[in-house]
């Protein structure tokens, strides 16, 4: 036995010549796992290797070509001639040894931990429909396999779905606003494609496939070029301002108006009533002014999903005191158009919940299918009775109710302005 040391543990003869380094690389990669070790085979060795084998282990006559060597009796025989265990003589020879057992550990608690914050960021928690597309990011997995980058790519776009409907703003103008880089969202980058397949997932259509249909999903956000091509359809509303005088104008002679965003751009909410009823469908706006004419109370209409005009008028008055109440379909867009819209503007439902919907279908338990359903943010009992009756019930079916308690309320307080 020679004297001397290799990395701090007392050497013999060989311990660290070439002929064992296939022992050592070995037993230095099965202890590195993290998990128990009886047994390491090393192999496949040459006449050399197997002899310094041998000779290290004390055996009668040369192993085979692969070798099963005893942790334990290695430990113990090394411990008896340099003075130290296995572990500090493989780390002394080819460095520390890993623990991928309790890297993997970690790793898979910091993998979970980012997807339990993904299900539960509010963009998400208020509008269900996203759901599908939390679960299309999780099987496509990490960005780069990196935990931190993935969270802050996934941060960035729910901050741009955050900031949608836009209101009428070109794309880079949008990007520069939520993201502070005017390029943030150019066509091919991650984050806009993210962005646009938590639309599709919101809006329940197919995956852009080309660069029109990218623009059409985009404009549906209210990433717009001008001002004139959204507009919003709204009733008994008197405001001040270019667009308050064209409410005015109509209200006053029981019309409906449409007002561009332009012209909402340019509405004073001086005068806001203190209760505005938000509607889905244009049918009821029809019939409202049929009903009341000047003495219409304030409707607005979603028009279906909401385009930027309706959004920049709903939170104007909403912004300036205004309560505002809404009301759409019964079947699945029209729930997702709901907790859309009240998680956009602040509206509250009204006679949106579950004992609604049940006296809405009525004895007769007729109608088209609700389509697919997402969870009511509003009601935990919703989407459960939609899926078990599977019946739609479209908004026109109980306009005459709705109106009459409108009617009702304008009584109450000695006539709608």
């Amino acid at each position: 036995m020679g004297s001397g040391r290799v990395g701090g543990v007392r050497s013999v003869n060989g311990l660290d010549s070439a002929a064992l380094r296939p022992l050592w690389r070995a037993v230095h990669e099965r202890l590195s796992s993290g998990r128990q070790v009886s047994r390491v085979r090393v192999g496949p060795l040459d006449d050399e290797q197997r002899s310094a084998v041998a000779d290290l282990l004390g055996g009668e006559r040369l192993p085979g070509e692969y070798v099963v060597v005893s942790v334990a009796g290695l430990d113990e025989l090394l411990r008896e001639s340099v003075g130290a265990g296995v572990r500090d003589v493989v780390a002394a020879l080819l460095g520390p040894l890993d623990d991928r057992a309790a890297r993997r550990a970690l790793a898979d608690a910091a993998r979970a931990e980012l997807w339990e914050w993904l299900v539960r960021h509010p963009v998400v928690t208020a509008q269900p429909a996203l759901r599908e597309w939390v679960d299309a990011v999780r099987r496509a997995g990490l960005v780069g396999g990196s935990v931190e980058r993935t969270r802050d790519e996934l941060d960035r776009v729910l901050r741009v779905v955050a900031a949608l409907p836009a209101p009428g703003v070109p794309l880079p103008v949008l990007a520069e606003a939520v993201l502070g880089d005017p390029h943030a969202l150019d066509e091919g980058t991650r984050c806009a494609g993210l962005v646009l397949r938590a639309l599709a997932a919101l809006y329940g259509l197919d995956l852009p496939g080309d660069a029109q249909e990218r623009r059409a999903l985009w404009g549906r956000a209210g990433v717009v070029e001008d001002e004139v091509s959204s507009v919003v359809l709204a009733a008994g509303l008197r405001l001040g301002g270019v667009g308050g005088a064209v409410l005015r104008v109509c209200a006053d002679a029981g019309h409906v108006a449409a007002l561009t965003l332009a012209q909402v751009r340019a509405t004073s909410f001086v005068g806001t009533p203190q209760d505005v009823w938000v509607f889905e469908n244009p049918s009821v706006l029809t019939v409202a002014v049929a009903r009341f004419g000047a003495s219409c109370p304030p409707v607005v209409c979603t028009s279906g999903w909401p385009n930027s005009a309706v959004i920049v008028l709903l939170r104007g008055l909403a912004t300036a005191g205004a309560t505002l109440h809404y009301h759409g379909d019964f079947d699945g867009e029209g729930v997702r158009i709901a907790a859309h819209v009240m998680a956009r503007t602040g509206a509250a439902p009204w006679r949106m919940a579950t004992d609604d919907y049940l006296l809405a279908l009525g004895v007769a338990r007729v109608g088209t299918s609700v389509g697919r359903v997402t969870e009511a943010p509003w009601d935990g009992g919703l989407a459960d009775a939609m899926r078990e009756h599977g019946l739609a019930v479209p908004e026109e079916r109980v306009t005459a109710r709705l109106l009459d308690e409108l009617d009702d309320c304008g009584r109450d307080v000695g006539g709608l302005p």
